[in-house]
């Protein structure tokens, strides 16, 4: 590839005025894109990243699907910069071939994610929806929850958010357990956690927090057999990925009391349309804490995460290496 244009189009909502003077002092033009009317940026077709991205090295971007034919169709990107941790819409064994970058903002968002995670133990455990909801309907019978004190806390994946997530557990004396592939002595030691295999996590804890990457493995990892064993006051949290989860039978387990609630920020409906009435049915429970797949979506942590993005973005554009931990596909 030639030496790539000094522009980068951004697609993402919430660009800070930082992150742009950032670019521009660094002698990027920068482009917010208007999206096409009544279309997300997970919507975008080929024509329409074509319009966006002439005559663009560097794209900062969220959700949209980029694939194969789609970096074809834009020979003059040289990086895809996610402005987040998952690249799972982006086709990583395309980029390598036609000699593109990606990029994740590593390290952006861990702390707002794991805040989130936090509050929505608290709030499903407490049961503060279904107080708040009966309080509005003239019923003030206090409700009976459970701490998150000294509760058994299983944490399924242990990366960066896992781990942010376990420093913040510490406070509340929690008893950790993890179930990851490749757990670090220095993590055991650090946080004192126990490595569990999955079926003992589901059995033994009170809260379930997913931090797991959405692969063909672990699609479903929590379906009806996962709810089957676990205890009848535990709550699921998801903030990671909509898939993880089997939603229809999340939504049994929530109808029939077999577990006591959950906190999401993620759905199936987000790829998959056809599960709407299940998100539906989901959100409009009152042991569910609902969030609009907004946990990285503080004005720090969109900061942290447009900074980070710009910054990788400015490295390839220059020849140069962007960090290290950012890098998922290097193809130049």
């Amino acid at each position: 590839m030639t030496k790539p244009p000094r522009k980068v189009v951004v697609t993402q909502k919430f660009f800070d005025d930082e992150a742009v003077a950032f670019l521009r002092g660094n002698d990027i033009e920068v482009e917010i894109a208007t999206l096409p009317d009544g279309k997300t940026e997970a919507q975008l077709d080929i024509d329409d990243m074509k319009k966006l991205l002439d005559g663009a090295g560097g794209w900062i971007v969220g959700h949209a699907n980029i694939t194969r034919d789609a970096l074809g169709a834009l020979p003059d990107l040289a990086i895809v910069s996610r402005r987040g941790v998952g690249y799972e819409k982006v086709d990583t064994e395309a980029a390598r071939e036609l000699g593109r970058v990606v990029t994740i903002a590593a390290g952006g968002n861990d702390a707002s994610v794991a805040d989130q995670v936090i509050g929505m133990m608290i709030s499903a455990g407490r049961r503060f929806r279904e107080a708040q909801n009966a309080m509005n309907g003239g019923k003030w019978n206090i409700l009976v929850g459970t701490d998150l004190y000294r509760k058994k806390v299983g944490i399924l994946g242990f990366g960066r958010i896992g781990r942010s997530l376990a420093r913040r557990l510490q406070g509340f004396e929690a008893e950790i357990m993890v179930c990851t592939p490749r757990l670090r002595d220095e993590d055991i030691n650090a946080y004192g956690l126990s490595s569990v295999d999955f079926d003992t996590l589901l059995a033994e804890s009170d809260y379930i927090s997913l931090h797991a990457p959405l692969t063909p493995e672990t699609r479903h990892i929590v379906d009806a057999d996962a709810f089957g064993k676990m205890k009848p006051n535990a709550v699921l949290i998801n903030t990671a990925r909509g898939g993880l989860v089997d939603d229809r039978a999340l939504l049994e387990a929530l109808e029939n009391g077999r577990i006591l609630g959950a906190g999401l920020d993620v759905y199936e409906s987000e790829s998959d349309p056809s599960m709407k009435s299940v998100t539906d049915a989901l959100i409009a429970r009152d042991d569910v804490i609902a969030a609009p797949h907004a946990g990285a979506s503080t004005h720090e942590g969109l900061a942290r995460t447009n900074m980070i993005a710009s910054v990788c973005a400015v490295e390839v554009i220059e020849g140069r290496m962007p960090p290290r931990e950012c890098i998922v596909v290097d193809g130049r």
